[in-house]
C-alpha cells in the first residue's frame, strides 16, 4: 500500500514530485479516502446482520468481484502467479488475516454507536506506523518523531482515564492496519491491487463462508430473511469494499508518499464529523483534550517529515550536480 520502490517502510515522507502532483492519482486517493469516510453511515443500512455476518460478506462478495475484475482485465494470469509463490502467498495470507480483524472491529465499532473511536484509530494509525519502524525494524527516529510519539501515548492515557475505559477499538484499528501495511510493503509493488485482494479474499474464504453457512444452517443469518433489498445491500457489501482499495492501490502508484500521507485523514476527520455531528457521540472534555493531543502529534509527525523530505531532496540535487560537474 505504500508508494515507495524500497521494501523497507520509511519513517519519513518522501520528497514530493518535482512540480505538480498527478491529477489522476489525486482525484483516485481522494475518491477512496471519501468512500472510507461515509462506511459510518453504509454499514447500518446492514442490519440487522451483525459485525461478523457482514465481515463474512465482505469477503465472499470482494473476492467475486476481484475475480470479475481479474477475467475483465485479463490479469488472471498474474493472480495465479502469486498463488504459486510461497513466500509471497504467505505474506499476504497474514495481511488477510489482519485486514479481516481490522474490518470485524470497524464494523462492530460503527454498529455500536462508538464511530469517534474508530476514527481515533485511523488518526493514531500514523504514529502507530513510526512505533513499528523502531521496534520491528530497528529504525532510529528523529527528535521531533519522539514528541510526536510521546504526545500520542499522553493522548491514549488522557482519554482512558477521563473516558473510564481503554480505547480499545481505536489501538486495535490503529495496530492491526500498522501492521497490515507493513506487511503489504513486505510482500512487494509487484502484486498489482486487483491480485493481491483477491489472494487476500480467497484466503479468508473457508472461515467466511462456512461462517456464512453455518448462520444459514441454524436459521440465525439475515441473509434472504429480510427481503431482496437486504440481499444486495449484503452483496453490495463487496463492491463497497473492493472499490476503495482499488482506488487507493492506483492513486499510490502515481502519488509521491508525502501526498499520500495528506490524504489518508481525510477518512478519519470525515468519520470524525459523522460520529459528532450526525450520530451525536459524546465528545466530553478529556476525550477532546486526548483528540487534541493526537491532532498536534500529526502535525509534527507531519511537519518533520516534510521537511526531511526537502532535505533529501535538496542533498539527492546536490550529488547530482556534482557528479555532473
Amino acid at each position: 500500500m505504500s508508494s515507495t520502490r524500497s521494501t523497507r517502510p520509511t519513517t519519513s515522507l518522501p520528497a514530493p514530485a518535482a512540480g505538480l502532483p498527478d491529477r489522476t492519482g489525486l482525484a483516485l486517493g481522494a475518491g477512496a479516502y471519501l468512500l472510507w469516510g461515509v462506511l459510518p453511515l453504509y454499514f447500518p443500512l446492514l442490519a440487522p446482520a451483525g459485525a461478523v455476518e457482514i465481515i463474512g460478506h465482505r469477503i465472499v462478495w470482494s473476492l467475486g468481484f476481484c475475480l470479475l475484475l481479474l477475467v475483465v482485465t485479463r490479469t488472471w494470469g498474474t493472480f495465479v502467479r502469486v498463488l504459486r509463490t510461497p513466500r509471497t502467498l504467505a505474506l499476504l495470507a497474514v495481511a488477510a488475516v489482519l485486514v479481516a480483524g481490522n474490518w470485524t472491529v470497524y464494523v462492530y465499532g460503527v454498529l455500536s454507536d462508538q464511530v469517534v473511536d474508530a476514527a481515533l484509530g485511523y488518526f493514531i494509525n500514523p504514529l502507530v506506523t513510526v512505533l513499528l519502524a523502531v521496534f520491528v525494524l530497528g529504525e532510529r527516529l528523529r527528535r521531533a518523531q519522539w514528541v510526536a510519539l510521546g504526545c500520542g501515548t499522553v493522548a491514549v492515557v488522557v482519554i482512558t482515564v477521563g473516558y473510564g475505559r481503554l480505547p480499545w477499538i481505536a489501538l486495535s484499528l490503529a495496530f492491526t492496519f500498522g501492521l497490515y501495511g507493513l506487511i503489504k510493503n513486505r510482500a512487494g509493488r509487484t502484486v498489482p491491487a486487483i491480485a493481491g485482494l483477491a489472494v487476500e479474499t480467497l484466503v479468508l474464504l473457508p472461515l467466511a463462508l462456512g461462517y456464512l453457512l453455518l448462520l444459514a444452517a441454524n436459521g440465525t443469518g439475515s441473509f434472504g430473511a429480510h427481503g431482496t433489498g437486504h440481499v444486495l445491500a449484503l452483496v453490495s457489501s463487496g463492491v463497497v469494499t473492493a472499490v476503495p482499495l482499488l482506488l487507493f492501490g492506483s492513486a499510490a502508484r502515481r502519488l509521491p508518499l508525502s501526498v499520500v500521507g495528506m490524504l489518508q485523514y481525510i477518512a478519519p476527520t470525515m468519520q470524525f464529523a459523522i460520529g459528532v455531528l450526525v450520530l451525536g457521540e459524546q465528545m466530553p472534555p478529556a476525550r477532546w483534550f486526548g483528540f487534541a493531543l493526537v491532532w498536534l502529534a500529526l502535525v509534527i509527525l507531519t511537519a518533520d517529515g516534510l521537511r526531511a523530505g526537502r532535505a533529501d531532496a535538496l542533498a539527492r540535487r546536490a550529488v547530482t550536480a556534482t557528479t555532473r560537474h
